[in-house]
């Protein structure tokens, strides 16, 4: 069975092809390689295009014999999407109406759609379930919230089976160290950190150190990403049911500070990075942790390695290994 991965050259799109493979499917990587890594596609075929070449999506649909998709692709800086909002409709709105519409054109009528929980905006409450009001601060969270609405819609008139998936915050990377987090531009917290463990030219900024939290800090969800691909799984084979057309939040129902991430680095490596307090980021909320309890019943997913030390660590050796495959190559040249 073939699985069309689109944004598959990436992060969390990347450890969904393995768990896809591991589980005997095939994942088809479909990916404009735009932020997304050649290297990082190891277990199934390339097709590097974009989403907006409906000809090439239809070929490839057919010649792998796609039966189901797992949509990744899209812009996903949320700074970037207020300064250029005209790009991230177009990438992920319009685009994705693309391929929803190759897939009605093909008779694919499965999809999992990673969303984000950006869609909720400001939490009105402690935890966030899926029930919470849905009001964007921002043009990427407006986009995949429309996502979700086109999805819904065309399970309406044309019976696709989707799910949603609003994850909260992606870390850590493969356990077995063969892929891992890799952004031309980083904005997550770890990477960060990490860089400023190893590079005594880098520092890492706390944005907002006055937030009413216990240490001051913003407090997030953290995932770990083999789990995140793991939950991919479960909703795949859950769109063959006829009982989908959900959205389901991906977290651990525990939150974590910016000074405890960076506290925690710092023990895994042994290493203080260097620190600097900056002003707080527009439109940053002081807490956001996911309500959970939809993933576990529905879809039977309960986080295996999400404990904070567990996710430091895999991002650690991976860090390593990078350096020493740069250094290896480097000595070979």
């Amino acid at each position: 069975m073939s699985i069309l991965v689109t944004g598959g050259a990436g992060y969390v799109g990347s450890h969904t092809c393995k768990a896809l493979a591991a589980a005997g499917l095939e994942p088809v990587t479909y990916d404009n390689l735009s932020t997304g890594h050649r290297w990082a596609v190891r277990w199934g075929p390339l097709v590097v295009g974009d989403l907006a070449d409906r000809a090439l999506l239809r070929k490839t649909i057919r010649e792998h014999n796609v039966e189901a998709v797992v949509h990744f692709a899209a812009s996903s800086l949320v700074g970037e999407s207020v300064k250029d909002p005209a790009k991230y409709f177009r990438n992920n709105l319009v685009n994705t109406l693309s391929l929803l519409e190759t897939m009605v054109e093909t008779d694919v009528n499965r999809l999992v759609f990673s969303s984000t929980c950006a869609v909720y905006g400001a939490p009105l409450t402690e935890t966030l379930d899926e029930s919470h009001p849905r009001s964007p601060v921002n043009p990427y969270g407006e986009s995949k919230l429309a996502i979700e609405s086109a999805c819904r819609w065309f399970g309406e008139a044309y019976g696709l089976r989707w799910l949603a998936l609003r994850y909260f915050n992606a870390a850590g990377a493969d356990p077995d160290g063969q892929i891992g987090e890799a952004h031309a531009c980083e904005t997550h917290l770890i990477p960060l950190t990490l860089e400023a463990v190893i590079n005594p030219a880098s520092k890492i900024s706390i944005f907002g150190t006055d937030y009413p939290t216990p240490d001051g800090t913003a407090i997030r969800d953290y995932i770990h990403v083999a789990d995140l691909a793991d939950a991919h799984l479960l909703a795949m084979e859950k769109t063959a049911e006829a009982d989908t057309g959900l959205s389901v939040n991906l977290g651990t129902g525990q939150g974590h500070s910016v000074r405890e991430v960076i506290s925690m680095v710092e023990s895994v490596t042994g290493r203080p990075p260097r620190q600097v307090d900056a002003p707080r980021r527009p439109g940053d909320p002081a807490k956001l942790v996911a309500a959970a309890e939809r993933a576990r019943t529905y879809l039977g997913w309960t986080p295996q390695r999400s404990e904070l030390r567990a996710i430091a660590e895999t991002a650690w050796n991976w860090r390593q290994k990078q350096a020493h495959d740069a250094h290896r190559d480097a000595v070979a040249v």
